[in-house]
């Protein structure tokens, strides 16, 4: 008899029941990852201060994952495809933005009551944070000095990306492929060429905006993030041993892509 009592057919399964029996929690692996959660001290808030970074570094994976698949999209001629997967980019990227406001909730008091127990750990120590850097443009071998905590595998990567080519190393492929000139001499008049004559290049011309919102929103994350920074601890030097907000406030003046910003003055 079937599953509605109709004895004339087969029971009807619902979809899912056939195969394996995977759940919700073991494909998420949510024991797992709900057992990272692992607090220093007796004060509430901590749990709201790991959560919030553990979660940026997820994000983080993320963003290394689409940002590669952008620039091999870019060598490889699928200047479209690039263009979704920096649609999504964007969309992660300001997230981060606002999910600085969750970490606000927390008082100045409250971070007081277990900050001692972070030192000597930092988000300057985040491997993934500096990798997107790397890839994006922004290389400076110097910070691999600063990863004394690294674990072999994570120094592998930090300079595999300082190696490895850059999303603008992509892009100058793309404008060389349509008959652009990309040398350091003839760059920016190919630039100029695509901004002028987007009937020929708009597809260059989309891309480098996208580009450049990447560029954007990376300088608006650092901004949000150092002026919770200033709202937290004032100007008391980092637990990694920075200098703390001074420091944070001098990168939020950094740009991926300069000759894009540059390009507005020639327009």
């Amino acid at each position: 008899m079937g599953i509605n009592g109709d004895a004339s057919g087969p029971p009807r399964r619902q979809f899912g029941e056939e195969g394996g029996r995977l759940s919700y929690g073991g494909y998420l692996c949510l024991p797992e990852l709900l057992a990272q959660q692992q607090p220093q001290s007796q004060a509430p808030d901590e749990l709201l201060f790991i959560t919030i970074h553990q979660v940026y570094e997820l994000w983080f994976k993320l963003l290394l994952h689409e940002l590669e698949s952008a620039r091999e999209a870019m060598f490889a001629g699928e200047l479209w495809k690039a263009r979704h997967l920096f649609k999504r980019v964007h969309a992660v990227e300001r997230v981060l933005i606002e999910q600085v406001e969750v970490l606000e909730t927390m008082t100045p008091q409250d971070f007081m009551e277990f900050r001692a127990k972070l030192a000597p750990a930092s988000g300057f120590q985040s491997v993934q944070f500096r990798e997107l850097e790397f890839l994006s443009g922004l290389r400076d071998e110097r910070y691999l000095g600063s990863f004394r905590h690294a674990s072999e595998e994570e120094l592998a990567r930090l300079r595999r990306r300082l190696a490895e080519p850059t999303l603008w190393d992509a892009y100058l492929t793309a404008l060389s492929r349509r008959g652009l000139p990309i040398s350091d001499d003839e760059i920016m008049a190919s630039l100029l060429a695509v901004a002028r004559n987007r009937g020929s290049y708009d597809d260059l011309w989309q891309l480098a905006e996208d580009l450049l919102t990447h560029d954007e929103t990376a300088a608006l994350w650092r901004m949000r993030h150092v002026q919770m920074v200033e709202r937290q601890i004032g100007t008391k030097s980092g637990t990694g041993g920075s200098t703390g907000a001074p420091y944070l406030r001098g990168r939020t003046r950094l740009h991926y892509f300069p000759l894009l910003w540059e390009l507005r003055a020639w327009l």
